[in-house]
């Protein structure tokens, strides 16, 4: 195999594991979303909650995502983090449009973000365990 094929190996196993991650960072966070509107629900939380919760909820659920993503590519852990946590930001943003009339960009959504790209940050650096060591080939 050349350089020139690892390497486009190399950009799917990113991009696959990026996209695998958003979408498991979305699923995550909606899940907690949907277990802290019961909370509310039954009383347990008070409304006022509401902004805290989605901080949290985008923060797990990016860093679940993230964790997916470093796990499939080992090379730029950061960087794949990160990414995930943009893309699980633009899938909420396009779930946000698509439920909505228009876009609103407010202080949550800016809390949103920051709790994307926290999670998947915090994943990069977490994530994908230490290096292994070489050992030698030859044995003394």
């Amino acid at each position: 195999m050349g350089k020139a094929e690892a390497q486009g190996t190399n950009a799917v196993q990113m991009a696959t594991g990026v996209a695998l991650g958003g979408l498991l960072a979305l699923g995550v966070e909606l899940s907690i979303l949907l277990l802290g509107a019961l909370a509310v629900s039954n009383g347990i939380l008070k409304e006022d909650a509401a902004a805290q919760l989605t901080a949290a909820a985008c923060v797990l659920g990016c860093f679940v995502g993230g964790l997916l993503a470093c796990m499939r590519w080992r090379s730029k852990r950061l960087l794949g983090g990160v990414a995930t946590g943009v893309v699980c930001y633009l899938l909420i943003v396009a779930v946000g449009l698509l439920m909505s009339d228009g876009l609103a960009l407010g202080t949550q959504a800016l809390i949103e973000l920051a709790g994307c790209l926290c999670g998947g940050a915090l994943a990069g650096l977490l994530g994908g365990g230490g290096r292994k060591k070489r050992t030698s080939a030859r044995k003394k």
